[in-house]
């Protein structure tokens, strides 16, 4: 099921500030900043290395400028056009939907890679692959203020905020092509309305086999040294008349106004870096009770729950080489997901966070009861906060298993189609997110590539796993409605819903799409009652919407006491002197450092780069550590070529950097002082899984494919000299 009114929530009324600094001597690089701020930080990016005139400066302020207009996001990932036919590049694994989509049992893109000699041979990414290219900004802050206070409760608060929200973003996508979004900054004190380009027909142009993309697999993830080829690249397309368009044969590639141009300078340690991308989200300084609550139990609880599924799908996909393609990035994505969530939780314990949040908020507290009757407002805006959090994760357990049964296999297909017909009785101006008319494209196809990425036997194992997770549930926090459902809470109850399922309507392509413009009554029919899917949908809904409604007044309570308490922690921060920029929230950030090496907890000095003999040597002809016998040769032979970095006297591979990211910043594009591309980031050490919580500038760090390595890849192990010639550079690499 969709919780968008959450994710804006989350989004909307996040943290304020950010300190610049945490450990007051070690020099720190914190911050996910607005463009527009770029002008303000010259001293600190001056002491960063940056040589950079007044006006070059201000060009990094145009979010639809140069470099920044040239970067894009793309479905929680980042990519970037790197050539004025609409080429992108990305994170392999950012593409790995697409790599799925297009592969079958006789052709494994995953593990052989996938490569173009003309643009007739790249193929779709998938129906509902989009990038949006930013077209304007609008402030719209005094509207939204404006409507937030006439509200006269929360619930009234939040129906004026969706409607706001929705009247705004309506208009602004009257014009065809265009997808429109609106943003808060600063906890509310800022609103933006972004309006973009919405490119609906990317094709995937080339990804680099496994043993290059993936090379040390989940083994290494987060950890340093790498050695890395995390990069693919992918096309924008457009309708011959430069509009947007769905997927056609004719369509014709989309022409950038901004595009980035590969470094002509080596990259070295100490130098400066920046990075552009798409931050999802950041809680670093969430109140102590919301950071507990994740470390004690969000992130154990779901860590588990990942490891357990990624088993499942796992050993069935070693029976079947087409179902470990369909499953490649949901797998990869749940192992990610509990390694980053267990490292936390290690990190958190290693770093005292917990004390640290406590002691933080202690301080603003105190500060505030210093200051009398006018402290008092942000205290009870906090007591209010604590109390939200707590009614927040009264049903956690319910609420998590129930969400994860709906959203798997025919059970999402059936809560997707009961829940648009409800939807769609209602005017288009009052239906929840992704069931808009607007939305309606994207909703077909989802069923109709629903068979592409999922397997019957496999969704039967994963729904088996969370109806047993249900029954656990004691008796208080079970939903009656699907006890009746389920008629039982033992094996042969489990075993009988999963038979019934197996034979629902739910599970054949024409079938769904016979539902698709149903209304509701006939999915509350006698008839289809009988179908088990189907059956789930109707008694599951109920609970489903009372939790998207619980969800909405706690967020319409928030709006109201959050910005109170930000507004106290800004100047809290601002009389010690702390610089301050917004949480992440999905928006075009901008952070900065140099490229630089650290010192592991063990004590051991790491370097800044990797070096392609490493690769060799880690080799084990087994995967995740397979490289390709031509990368190998080529390593071998010494084939570097102008692509060699002398200080290393070899070609780099990956390379390490202070710069501030977080989820979403997969695919972003590492530029130097002139806004030339150096390299595409795509994850952190260990040290810095925490990041989204608390920043350490003495051990967080950026890992980033050097670009001189993924030309190597291009020219020597994995060819692909027309790509290079679009971008510039010379196939021979001199």
């Amino acid at each position: 099921m969709r919780y968008a009114v959450l994710a804006r929530a989350m989004a909307m009324t996040g943290t304020l500030l950010s300190g610049l600094a945490w450990h007051g001597a070690a020099r720190a690089v914190e911050g996910l900043w607005m463009p527009a701020q770029w002008p303000e930080l010259a001293s600190a990016l001056k002491q960063s290395g940056l040589r950079a005139t007044p006006k070059q400066l201000a060009q990094w302020t145009d979010p639809k400028g140069d470099p920044l207009g040239a970067v894009v996001p793309l479905g929680g990932c980042t990519a970037s056009f790197v050539s004025s036919k609409g080429l992108l590049l990305t994170n392999h694994h950012c593409a790995l939907g697409a790599i799925a989509l297009n592969s079958t049992s006789q052709r494994n893109l995953l593990r052989d890679g996938f490569k173009t000699g003309t643009n007739n041979e790249e193929v779709s990414a998938g129906p509902n692959a989009r990038i949006y290219v930013l077209d304007s900004v609008q402030d719209v802050t005094q509207k939204v203020q404006s409507a937030l206070v006439s509200a006269a409760d929360p619930a009234a608060r939040m129906a004026a905020l969706d409607a706001l929200e929705k009247q705004l973003v309506s208009e602004c996508e009257r014009t065809p092509g265009y997808g429109c979004r609106l943003y808060s900054y600063f906890g509310g004190n800022r609103f933006e309305l972004q309006r973009s380009l919405e490119i609906r027909d990317l094709r995937l142009v080339y990804a680099p086999p496994e043993g290059i993309g993936n090379f040390g697999g989940e083994n290494d993830n987060w950890m340093w040294p790498r050695h890395t080829g995390d990069f693919a690249f992918y096309r924008a397309y457009v309708g011959k008349d430069g509009r947007p368009a769905p997927y056609a044969i004719d369509n014709v590639p989309y022409q950038p106004k901004r595009w980035l141009k590969i470094a002509d300078k080596p990259l070295g340690a100490g130098d400066f870096v920046a990075l552009a991308g798409f931050p999802s989200l950041t809680n670093r300084y969430a109140m102590a009770d919301d950071f507990q609550a994740n470390a004690e139990w969000t992130y154990p609880t779901v860590a588990a729950h990942y490891k357990r599924l990624a088993a499942l799908v796992e050993a069935e996909s070693r029976k079947n080489p087409q179902t470990q393609a369909k499953y490649a990035a949901t797998v990869r994505g749940w192992l990610g997901a509990a390694k980053n969530y267990e490292s936390q939780i290690e990190s958190f314990r290693r770093a005292g966070t917990a004390q640290l949040k406590r002691n933080e908020e202690n301080e603003l507290l105190q500060w505030l009861r210093g200051k009398g009757a006018a402290g008092q407002p942000a205290l009870d805006a906090h007591a209010r906060l604590v109390d939200l959090g707590n009614q927040a994760r009264a049903e956690r357990d319910r609420d998590l298993i129930l969400g994860q049964l709906a959203a798997t296999g025919a059970l999402w297909n059936a809560a997707q189609l009961y829940r648009g017909a409800i939807e769609r009785a209602k005017p288009d101006a009052q239906r929840e997110n992704g069931f808009h008319d607007r939305d309606r494209g994207a909703f077909e196809n989802g069923f109709k590539q629903f068979d592409r990425r999922s397997d019957v036997r496999v969704d039967r194992q994963i729904l088996n796993y969370w109806l047993h997770e249900y029954v656990k549930l004691g008796k208080e926090h079970r939903v009656a409605a699907i006890d009746q459902w389920l008629e039982g809470d033992d094996e042969k109850a489990i075993k009988r819903a999963l038979d019934k399922i197996g034979k629902s309507r739910m599970l054949g392509v024409e079938q769904r799409a016979g539902w698709l413009n149903a209304e509701r009554a006939s999915f509350e029919s006698k008839d289809a009652l009988k179908d088990a899917a189907l059956g789930f949908a109707v008694a599951a809904m109920p609970t489903l919407l009372q939790m998207e409604q619980e969800i909405r007044t706690r967020a319409g309570e928030t709006l109201a006491a959050r910005p109170l308490y930000l507004k106290a922690l800004a100047d809290f921060r601002k009389s010690v002197g702390r610089a301050a920029y917004p949480d992440a929230n999905g928006s075009l950030r901008l952070s900065y450092g140099t490229v630089t090496a650290y010192t592991k907890d063990n004590g051991t000095r790491q370097l800044p780069f990797t070096r392609v003999e490493e690769i060799a040597a880690r080799n084990s002809g087994a995967a995740p550590f397979a490289a390709p016998q031509t990368l190998l040769g080529a390593i071998s032979a010494k084939r570097f070529g102008a692509l060699a970095d002398k200080r290393l006297e070899s070609v780099p591979v990956n390379f390490l950097s202070d710069l501030d990211i977080t989820g979403g910043n997969s695919g972003s594009p590492v530029l130097d002082g002139q806004g030339k591309l150096v390299g595409i980031a795509f994850d952190s050490n260990w040290e810095s899984v925490s990041a989204s919580w608390l920043f350490d500038p003495a051990a967080t760090r950026t890992i980033s494919v050097d670009q001189r390595y993924m030309r190597w890849i291009m020219q020597e192990a994995f060819p692909a000299p027309r790509l290079l010639a679009e971008m510039g550079v010379p196939a021979s690499g001199r």
